[in-house]
Formats: C-alpha cells, structure tokens, sequence
C-alpha cells in the first residue's frame, strides 16, 4: 500500500470511528478524544519543528541554483525571468479568486461550525500588523527572533538577502555554503521522512478527534475543500494553454497535440521529473530546438513549480475561511508575497512530503491556524495529480514561449495540412 493510500484510509477510517463511537457512546468517545488529541498534535509539532531550517536551507540553495542557471547563457536568463513572473501573478491570481469561490461556492454554515467546534482548541497564530507596522517589519532587526517567533515574511526577505550575497561571494566559499544548507535541507527532509512514516497514526488521532466532534459535516466539508483547491489548479492548467499557444505563436490545437502525452504521464505518476521525458518529446513535436528544451525543461522541473503559489494560496485562504480569520488585503499580500518566493525553494518530492512545509509558512505569515494541514494532507492525493498537470503543461508553455522569442518554431508537415 503506498503512502499516500495509507494516510488517505486512517483519515477515512478515524473519522468513520469517531462518528460511530459518538453515535454508540458519547462518553466513549469523549475519552477517546482525550488520548487522541495530544497524539495527533505531537504529530503536527513534529512536522513543524522542521519548517524553519528547511525552509531557510532551501531557500538560500534554490537562489544559488537560480544564480547558476542565469549564468548558463541568455536562454536560461529569460526562461528563469519568465518563471518568476508567472509565480508572482498566479500566486496574486489565487489571493483574488479563491475567496471569489468561496463566496460563490460556500461551505454550509453548519459544516464549518462543526470543523470549528473540532478544532476548537487551536486558535489562529496571531494577528497581521496594520499597513504601514506590516511595511516597517518586513525587513527584520533581528533574523534570529523572527525565526523563533515564526515570522515567515521577515525571515524570507533576510533569506532571500543573504541568498543573493552568497551567490557574489568566490566560487570556493560560494560552493561550502551552499553544500552546507544543502545538507541542512537533506537532513530535515530525512526527518520528515521519519515522520510521515508515523502520518498514518497522527492522521487517524486527528481524524478520529474531528470525526467524534463533527459528526458526518467532516466527509462533506473534506470534499468541499478538494473542489475548491483542486478548482484553483484547473485553472491554472487551462491557462497554460493560451501561455503556449500565444506566447509560442503556434495554433492551439497543435500545443494540445504535443502536450496530451505528457499529461498523461504527469495524471498517472504525479510526477514532474517522471513527466520530462514525455515532455523533451513534446518540445521537439512542437519545432523547439534540442538545444533550447535541453536547458529550459530540466530547469523548469527542478525551480519552476507555477501551480505551487496558487494552490498553496488557496489552502490557507480556505482554513482562514473555515475558522472565520478575517483576511484583508494585507493579509492576502503578505500570503501571496511569501507563497511566490518560498515555491522557488520547494521540494521536487510527493505532495505528502512537501504539503505542510510548503503551506505552513503561508499560514504563519497570515495569522491563520496550520493545525488544518495535518488533516488536509490526507486528501491532498486529488489537488497534487492537478498541481502536477499545471506544473507540466505551464512547463512546456514556456519552453515554446522562450524558444520562440529567440527565432522560429518549425511547423510539420502535418500540422499544415491540418490546418
């Protein structure tokens, strides 16, 4: 049974008992609730107390492999600028349209009381400053205290400073440092694995605790949030084909053509490195040169992860709306400003793995509550198959776009006659 099948069926099968025993015996279950409760929130402390040193080392790693790339030449220089404006407007895309959703879509009143009252006992991190306190503390006086206080917006910004001044320093001193952060994040990603190897049980106590207090609004509200995570990744899925065929200057159907292999690969793997042979085809089926697609996907797989600010995004805005954390427009920039900066550090691993430390820092920075995620990352098997459809779709959108600013994309024989 692989991991992600394990997780899923604790979740099914602790809320199931939770119900059933609340339903049975009340008392039953209340004692339940008393021994289940703390297992699962060790099991949450746990995944967190890797945040910060993994976020922090693969920040400063994914900067330094950002700076190497840029030096390759200039294709690479404009692939990677074109990443990065892609990442700051989805991320800006979701911080709109997700509470847009929401207000279209919304979760019955009864069903967020309920998740409300079962996590009753978590309350939000903290409150987002006032505009013009929010401005003055994005840049830390102390990089040490924000860590501690799990200032993530200040953190970054002194992480991202300190990225770009090592990638100034000799090559000698240059190579240490980032070899040392990256053994940071290698050990860190060797606990989560420990970890997660216990997610079954710390899920099952959640589960259980949400199952015996919320009744059957748990099944209900779980689907919900799928759809809506998962709506956000369709969009950005299907905004990859306009980025390929108009960036790329070829006709829509022919970028379809090309990328449904790829596709299928990136449905049944999850995986966008599984994904890149499938992909290098594509890219040739479309006129890119071997020599373009040869620099730009590898890159694109290993940085470029356009579905990770949006979905991320979306996940923190939707705990902020099931337990009613008020998001202004401060709130939803410092969410966004954070999700687009730390995607360029994310892990190239399952969703399983990267879910919580990827989202956790976004909560922190908008004062809303991460205990949700230990339960979400359950059902993120659905919204991870549609980020890896985004994320090999967009990729191939811009390799075609790059390659066509540098000179033009050969039509087949084939694709004129089918015009």
């Amino acid at each position: 049974m692989s991991q992600a099948t394990r997780i899923l069926s604790a979740l099914v099968i602790g809320i199931a008992l939770g119900i059933g025993i609340a339903a049975w015996s009340p008392g039953s279950a209340a004692t339940g609730i008393v021994i289940a409760q703390p297992v699962g929130t060790a099991w949450l402390n746990a995944l967190q107390m890797t945040i910060v040193p993994l976020v922090v080392a693969l920040l400063v790693t994914g900067v330094a492999a950002t700076a190497e790339a840029a030096r390759a030449g200039r294709i690479a220089g404009q692939a990677l600028a074109l990443f990065i404006a892609l990442l700051w407007f989805f991320s800006a895309f979701a911080a709109i349209l997700t509470p847009l959703l929401l207000g279209w879509f919304p979760l019955p009143a009864g069903a967020a009381a309920a998740l409300r009252t079962a996590l009753s006992a978590t309350q939000p991190v903290g409150e987002v400053a006032p505009f013009s306190d929010f401005i003055a503390s994005i840049v830390p006086s102390n990089p040490v205290a924000a860590a501690a206080n799990n200032a993530f917006l200040p953190l970054t910004v002194f992480t991202m400073i300190f990225a770009f001044a090592l990638t100034r320093l000799p090559a000698e001193p240059r190579l240490l440092l980032t070899q040392f952060f990256q053994a940071i994040a290698d050990v860190m990603l060797v606990i989560i694995g420990w970890i997660l190897w216990l997610a079954p049980l710390g899920v099952f106590a959640l589960a259980y605790v949400v199952g015996a207090r919320a009744g059957t609004a748990a099944f209900g509200a779980l689907l919900h949030y799928v759809v809506i995570v998962s709506g956000i990744g369709i969009l950005v899925w299907l905004a990859s084909f306009p980025v390929g065929a108009i960036g790329g200057r070829v006709g829509l159907a022919r970028f379809v053509r090309a990328t449904v292999p790829a596709q299928a690969v990136a449905i049944s793997t999850q995986s966008s490195l599984a994904s890149l042979p499938a992909m290098l085809r594509g890219a040739e089926q479309l006129g890119v040169p071997v020599a373009t697609s040869g620099v730009i996907l590898p890159l694109a797989v290993a940085i470029f992860r356009v579905t990770g600010p949006p979905m991320n995004l979306a996940v923190a805005i939707y705990v902020a709306y099931w337990f009613g954390v008020p998001l202004g427009p401060v709130q939803l920039a410092a969410g966004a400003a954070v999700a687009a900066i730390t995607t360029m550090g994310a892990v190239s691993l399952p969703g399983q793995i990267s879910y919580v430390t990827s989202i956790a820092p976004i909560c922190i920075a908008m004062g809303v509550p991460i205990a949700p995620l230990g339960l979400l990352v359950a059902v993120e098997t659905i919204p991870d198959i549609f980020r890896t459809l985004g994320n090999v779709t967009m990729d191939l959108a811009t390799t075609l776009t790059v390659s066509a600013r540098s000179g033009p994309v050969a039509e087949t024989e084939g694709d004129r006659l089918l015009r």
